[in-house]
């Protein structure tokens, strides 16, 4: 038998991991949840039930996490399609966010699934959980219960690897980790929306909303706004592909496009992972 060593990040937020299960409805539907697991504390950051997971859905979940935790200096996933291109060439939606951001990309090893063995543990308790409950009727009713779910695996269930803590004591008890790229970042955030009818996007700084010209070509399609004190980075929002760029000047209403088309991500926003 081989033996391998076991990983524990030392901070909360140096590697976030992330893979989704499946589970089926009372009907007999097979539906999948994602995960999102600070990897340091067990601290459940996220968990959502869709029909399928998609790479959009990996992207909306992992910046809202970002939102609200900060970003991670490292991810931890498989290799499947909707974490990585690694294998087919490119990089996908998810692959160039991070990269915008600074966070290391980890992938496991293929036909090695302990490499994320906490991860592939914790479904076991999630689903043991689910099992003693009523079958959930629909989506809606599945996500009522994984959110009770990750109350009390959060903050009513100590966890032996963490000296008898729960995970929410863990997360918080540490000074989190942060990309290095962004470690002297004064404010930035993320925000995913539409654009309109002739390529548009809105954002709102300080009270004051503004104009951003994309391309017309680009009329509707969902986007990722990368927004850091001096700049605005628009991307497609599935492939990752640059769309514009945009200087921040609070005294104007529009902020025109200033990158030249093909859309590359900037050099200083780029990170080698």
């Amino acid at each position: 038998k081989s033996s391998y060593i076991r990983f524990e990040a030392d901070q909360p937020n140096e590697t976030w991991q992330s893979d989704f299960t499946h589970w089926r409805l009372a009907d007999g539907s097979d539906v999948e949840i994602i995960n999102w697991l600070d990897d340091h504390s067990r601290y459940l950051l996220s968990l959502h039930a869709h029909r399928r997971i998609t790479g959009e859905i990996v992207i909306d979940t992992f910046s809202q996490n970002t939102e609200d935790y900060g970003p991670p200096a490292s991810t931890l996933t498989d290799n499947g399609s909707v974490y990585t291109s690694r294998f087919t060439g490119g990089r996908n939606g998810f692959e160039y966010l991070l990269a915008a951001l600074g966070v290391r990309q980890k992938n496991g090893s293929p036909g090695h699934p302990q490499t994320q063995g906490k991860i592939e543990r914790f479904h076991q308790t999630q689903k043991r959980w689910l099992a003693a409950k009523p079958p959930a009727q629909t989506l809606q009713h599945l996500q009522q219960q994984l959110l009770e779910f990750q109350h009390a695996y959060n903050t009513k269930r100590p966890h032996r690897s963490l000296d008898g803590h729960t995970p929410e004591h863990a997360y918080h008890a540490t000074i989190k980790a942060t990309p290095q790229t962004l470690a002297e970042a004064t404010h930035y955030r993320i925000r995913i929306d539409r654009l309109d009818s002739r390529g548009k996007a809105t954002l709102r700084r300080g009270g004051k909303m503004h104009h951003l010209g994309v391309r017309e070509e680009n009329a509707r399609k969902r986007v990722l706004m990368l927004i850091d004190d001096t700049t605005v980075t628009v991307t497609e929002l599935t492939t990752g592909e640059v769309l514009s760029q945009h200087l921040i000047d609070p005294e104007r209403n529009y902020w025109p496009n200033i990158l030249k088309p093909p859309g590359r991500w900037p050099s200083n926003t780029s990170a080698q992972l």
